[in-house]
């Protein structure tokens, strides 16, 4: 009896340890390749659940099939205008085709020291094909206002000009994952985005970039402040203009007005000594006392015609009244 149930125990365990080792479980996120002797047999195993094999001899080999991250190291590498910079690249991927990766690479440690040589190739090479300007603005949409102001001359000089953007950081990573999702398909890795994390002068390179922008910073507040003169003077030239040009207004019209107050002077002295003949003569006699006033001072010795006007009043004087 013991020696049946020992029997029966080690059967029963024997089969329990034939059953477990032929059967698996797949998971949600995992796909599944089964080896025999190493080699894979049969389709990938891509639904979850209980899953059976052949035992002892079939070996289940799980693969990820969530998106995965690639994250490479920071690299120094050249633009086309010889220009060091530090470039630190991200990457998302999947595995698609699982019998393909399997047979190709094996394990995830593979794919990701696969995808450091091919990123870093494509991203080396995008980046010498391309100036410094396209790798660090986003876009290549700017037009600054000031430019639209520069006359033809500046333009020609190039004289605080923003440097012209034809493609852009957006466009050139995408240059990247174009050559590099055509790159990791035959390893079954289907390349989902790329993008740049951090781009960082080289040491060596980092006072030539700063002083170049202080230099063009320089040539702009340069301009602004010739313009700011130019315009000073013209200003003050429109000053001036106007100035002269209000003083000769006024001075006509000043002068307009006095003529007319002569004329109409003029014409009240008309109107009030050309009544008669006694208005005549003494408007005569006053006038020539005025003029008297004006043109003789002390010491002062005229020459007279018996005939003159100027002398008929003082003809008819007394030797008293004229030493008076």
């Amino acid at each position: 009896m013991k020696i049946s149930h020992l029997a029966l125990v080690a059967v029963l365990g024997v089969a329990i340890y034939v059953i477990s080792s032929a059967l698996y479980t797949v998971n949600e996120v995992e796909q599944v390749i089964i080896t025999q002797f190493g080699k894979p047999v049969g389709e990938p195993v891509t639904t979850a659940g209980l899953k059976f094999k052949t035992p002892f001899i079939q070996d289940v080999n799980p693969i990820d099939k969530r998106v995965l991250e690639w994250d490479g190291n920071p690299s120094d590498m050249p633009t086309k205008d010889k220009l060091y910079i530090s470039v630190d690249l991200f990457a998302r991927w999947r595995i698609v085709d699982p019998l393909q990766y399997f047979l190709r690479l094996r394990d995830e440690r593979s794919a990701q020291s696969r995808l450091d040589d091919i990123l870093g190739s494509e991203t080396r090479n995008a980046v010498a094909k391309h100036e410094l300007i396209e790798i660090i603005r986003t876009t290549k949409g700017r037009v600054p206002l000031r430019d639209a102001m520069l006359t033809d001359a500046e333009k020609e000089l190039d004289m605080g000009l923003l440097v012209p953007i034809k493609k852009g950081r957006r466009l050139v990573e995408e240059e990247i994952f174009a050559e590099a999702a055509e790159k990791v398909r035959v390893f079954g890795i289907e390349l989902l985005d790329i993008r740049f994390k951090r781009i960082n002068y080289n040491e060596s390179v980092r006072p030539k970039i700063y002083d170049r922008m202080i230099s063009e910073r320089r040539q702009i507040a340069e301009r602004f402040l010739s313009e700011g003169h130019g315009e000073a003077a013209r200003i003050r030239g429109n000053r001036i203009r106007d100035l002269n040009k209000i003083q000769s207004e006024a001075y006509r019209e000043v002068e307009e007005i006095r003529g007319l107050a002569d004329v109409k002077a003029t014409e009240i002295y008309a109107s009030a000594f050309n009544r008669n003949a006694q208005s005549v003569a003494f408007y005569q006699f006053t006038r020539t006392m005025q003029s008297y006033k004006s043109i003789i001072s002390e010491n002062t010795t005229l020459v007279l015609s018996t005939d003159s006007d100027m002398f008929k009043f003082l003809k008819s004087m007394t030797p008293a009244e004229l030493s008076d």
